[in-house]
């Protein structure tokens, strides 16, 4: 049975699982957890990464992302092949380290974002790594002890929880943990793996009133439906758009002269359009950088540079990308 291809969109929260191969451990030491962390840290700022809870254990590891600019794909390529070459030589073996695919799973953000955090942060108390909360709070593989401010990790996103709790910190550290404490007794947590609404719901729905479904997938039947179209959407898009054809769309909705585009110039409304091009090409498209550049006559940098000011206008104005992507579906 082919498998089923990951949601790998940015501004969607992802709860990614990776276990070892045969779930042997991938962490013997303090030391390995250590790099793993570093390394972590270092691509989470890189690839511009949102991080919100993070926990290691002996043969598996959590993390709470959300992309923004980089497809998780990227990081997650990078963060475990970079650290099984590392361990591998460290520990004299060679081979595989991990299970062949990483999972992934698409949550809806404003139902699951606190769950998610507190599923996430328990895990090592559940696992018995440590014995009560108290242990738990400084427990330094686990993002709980950032939240505390009993850890640093620069790269997890502390405010983004906290200010869910309570204005000042110490208020809302304080109802963070009763948070925490009040999901001890919940014990598993089988619904938050996936599946959408049928598996949060834990029943078995069938016949017309099914709501969208999708093991890939964790949030309502609404939710689970506008991801499905959204893949679909780049699916026919990555078949059908070339970067010329991308190029003349941009410019016909921002009623530019294709010409001024791929003319260098400091002009707001054609480096606008140059942006949203170069983003939606790398990001939707899978383009390489150098085959835009060829495009816009455009160098590495100013490619680069172009993304980052298409990702700020994608991001205000979202309508601007769907448009250009609908359209060229349409036409």
């Amino acid at each position: 049975m082919p498998r089923t291809a990951r949601l790998d969109m940015p501004g969607i929260l992802q709860h990614v699982i990776v276990r070892g191969i045969e779930r042997r451990d991938i962490f013997l030491d303090d030391e390995d957890k250590t790099s793993f962390i570093e390394r972590l840290s270092s691509l989470l700022q890189k690839t511009e990464t949102s991080c919100f809870a993070w926990a290691l254990l002996s043969n598996h590891f959590h993390l709470l992302l959300m992309p923004t600019s980089t497809p998780l794909s990227n990081l997650m390529r990078r963060l475990l092949t970079g650290y099984a070459v590392v361990f591998n030589r460290k520990h004299l073996r060679a081979g595989h380290l991990f299970q062949n695919r990483y999972k992934s799973i698409a949550c809806e953000e404003e139902i699951y974002l606190l769950e998610l955090v507190r599923y996430i942060h328990l895990n090592p108390l559940r696992a018995g790594l440590v014995s009560n909360l108290d242990e738990l709070d400084r427990y330094p593989w686990c993002g709980h002890a950032v939240l505390m401010g009993n850890l640093h990790f620069e790269s997890q996103e502390i405010n983004a929880i906290l200010e869910r709790f309570g204005n000042s910190i110490s208020h809302a550290r304080r109802e963070y943990r009763q948070y925490i404490a009040d999901g001890v007794s919940i014990g598993r947590c089988d619904h938050l793996v996936g599946g959408g609404l049928r598996r949060s719901q834990g029943e078995k729905i069938s016949g017309d009133d099914c709501e969208s479904f999708d093991e890939r997938i964790l949030g309502s039947g609404s939710f689970v439906e506008s991801l499905k179209q959204e893949e679909m959407l780049r699916d026919r898009i990555i078949t059908r758009l070339t970067l010329p054809e991308l190029t003349e769309r941009v410019c016909s909705v921002l009623q530019l002269e294709q010409e001024s585009v791929r003319t260098p110039s400091k002009a707001r409304a054609p480096a606008e359009a140059r942006g949203i091009i170069c983003y939606i090409a790398t990001r939707d498209l899978g383009y390489k950088g150098k085959d835009v550049g060829q495009e816009l006559h455009l160098g590495p940098t100013g490619v680069s540079i172009a993304v980052r000011r298409g990702e700020k206008l994608i991001i205000h104005k979202p309508e601007l990308r769907r448009e250009v992507l609908t359209g060229a579906i349409d036409k």
